[in-house]
């Protein structure tokens, strides 16, 4: 079984939403680094999605011109095998990746990024659909706290990491750590 890791918008965007935290800054740069670091060590293509959807306001930090449409500073050393910029929530949706996967013969694919809810939950659970086996590396997504709409309840990074987890698991991906993820793709190169 072939593996490709999908770094999914890991850009400069985020850091000028007024939701910005560091707070669980320093854990995802370990983690995704360590996973980046293995990844390269067992020749698995890195995938680099960026979010830039063509009806984002000129100003918007996401807009497909904006100087901030670029890989957040840490994590530039990684050189990408191929890069997609998307405008949808999955970057399954109106990018060349489906193509791309299919070609490279890669059927399983290992999901980390920015944010762990919105486009890693939603390329997950349409990659599963799509036939794909995915590995979801929760501790090397990132993402930042929320209020609910209704009751005004702010919900922490750790409570959406722990829905996301329920959600995922068992349905749409298999939940790993770094060090399961590259043990299972290390394991599927002599499958």
């Amino acid at each position: 079984m072939k593996s490709a890791l999908i770094f999914i918008d890991v850009q400069e965007s985020f850091r000028q939403r007024p939701f910005w935290s560091d707070a669980e800054l320093p854990r995802f740069v370990d983690r995704a680094s360590a996973l980046l670091d293995g990844c390269s060590a067992l020749g698995i293509p890195l995938v680099r999605i960026f979010h830039a959807p063509f009806n984002a306001p000129a100003d918007s930090p996401f807009a497909p011109g904006s100087p901030y449409v670029r890989c957040m500073s840490e994590f530039t050393s990684w050189e990408p095998a191929v890069t997609f910029r998307k405008a949808h929530h999955s970057a399954l949706v109106g990018t060349d990746l489906m193509p791309w996967l299919l070609q490279q013969e890669i059927n399983r694919l290992i999901i980390a990024g920015i944010r762990t809810e919105q486009c890693c939950e939603t390329t997950a659970r349409h990659a599963s659909d799509e036939g794909f086996s995915v590995d979801f590396v929760t501790e090397a997504t990132l993402t930042f706290a929320m209020q609910h709409p209704l009751s005004g309840q702010t919900l922490s990074p750790a409570t959406i990491y722990q829905h996301t987890e329920t959600v995922l698991s068992g349905r749409f991906a298999t939940l790993s750590t770094v060090t399961q993820a590259l043990q299972r793709a290390q394991e599927s190169l002599f499958a």
